[in-house]
């Protein structure tokens, strides 16, 4: 690989040293090879490492359910270690920690009838699962963590929005409320990646980074939901559906990923993201999902890892009996290797 980029040698370089298979290690030098511009924000050079809450949880989260995740993914405990070391999962990386749908409060608000905006075009919150959305971003900034918002939403999801003001409104709030990333769905109005990027750009940071990390939840289907070698006013896309807790699902999302690998479409300050991860997931918000085995688990991670897909958790932490099943998995350093 003489013609690619100094920062690609290096990372082909520096695989080549650990001794990883030539074809894995192949497979990371092409997907990297691609020379494209983001729209530079700064972040996700690397693929993003974090957790979100929907496999897992689906609708069922509250404030204090996600900051006892915050909790558990700082924690240090002699129980998991790197090579003798207490070691948590930010120490892994795996330091954002996203909330995704249900956070607001669904009904018909204002003469417009907006499910969860009002007529200024601010979100509603529903103050009796989230009280302080604030007081939870800058308990995880102490932490040493990000916050993750969710935002076009799909419970309740909102037909009427796609008038620039609920733009505006959402990423205020956001902005007031401290998150540092934000997963933007495509099931209600607000389908706009490019005004959602300019208007983040232009709304001033009142607590937490300036710079948001912003998913593009398009699915692969719903417009825009692909980038250009110059143009991604985002910094992960998805290129599937909802993963499902089954390795039937996990092999399909694997595979939607390639369309555009393929193409040189994923690549620093873009990646194309086959979903969240279904490691230590038994149960899922789709009903007769059962987890995967250990051994689909590893193989599950590892084509994740070695696509350059977004590496975002979705299992209890806090779970002793599952943390024992996958953290030989999730502390792998080879496998953080590839995708880091």
């Amino acid at each position: 690989p003489t013609s690619c980029s100094p920062q690609v040698w290096r990372r082909w370089r520096r695989c080549e040293a650990r001794g990883l298979d030539s074809v894995q290690t192949m497979i990371r030098w092409l997907l990297l090879a691609a020379s494209a511009s983001a729209a530079e924000n700064g972040l996700a050079r690397l693929p993003p490492l974090g957790w979100r809450s929907w496999n897992l949880y689906g609708g069922n989260v509250n404030q204090t359910l996600i900051e006892g995740i915050m909790a558990s993914m700082v924690r240090r405990s002699s129980r998991y270690t790197v090579d003798g070391v207490p070691t948590s999962l930010c120490d892994l990386g795996f330091c954002d920690v996203g909330l995704d749908d249900n956070w607001q409060a669904c009904g018909r608000h204002g003469e417009g009838g907006y499910t969860y905006h009002d007529e200024e075009g601010n979100p509603l919150v529903n103050s009796e699962r989230f009280p302080s959305m604030k007081s939870m971003t800058s308990y995880a900034h102490s932490l040493g963590l990000t916050a993750g918002w969710y935002g076009n939403n799909c419970i309740c999801s909102e037909k009427k929005t796609g008038d620039r003001r609920f733009y505006a409104g959402d990423v205020r709030a956001m902005r007031e409320m401290g998150f540092d990333s934000w997963k933007l769905d495509g099931c209600g109005a607000q389908t706009d990646m490019q005004l959602w990027s300019d208007l983040i750009q232009a709304t001033p940071a009142t607590t937490g980074r300036s710079a948001i990390m912003v998913e593009n939840c398009h699915w692969g289907s719903r417009r825009p939901y692909e980038p250009t070698a110059t143009w991604c006013p985002w910094n992960f896309y998805r290129t599937s559906g909802d993963v499902r807790a089954t390795y039937g699902s996990v092999i399909g999302n694997l595979q939607s990923v390639f369309k555009f690998s393929g193409r040189n479409l994923s690549y620093p300050g873009c990646w194309a993201y086959a979903d969240m991860l279904e490691v230590g997931v038994l149960a899922s918000p789709f009903s007769g999902d059962k987890g995967l085995t250990i051994a689909e688990t590893r193989s599950h991670f590892a084509a994740w890892a070695i696509v350059s897909s977004p590496l975002t958790l979705s299992h209890d932490p806090s779970n002793l009996t599952i943390m024992d099943a996958i953290w030989p998995v999730l502390s792998n350093r080879e496998l953080l290797a590839i995708s880091q």
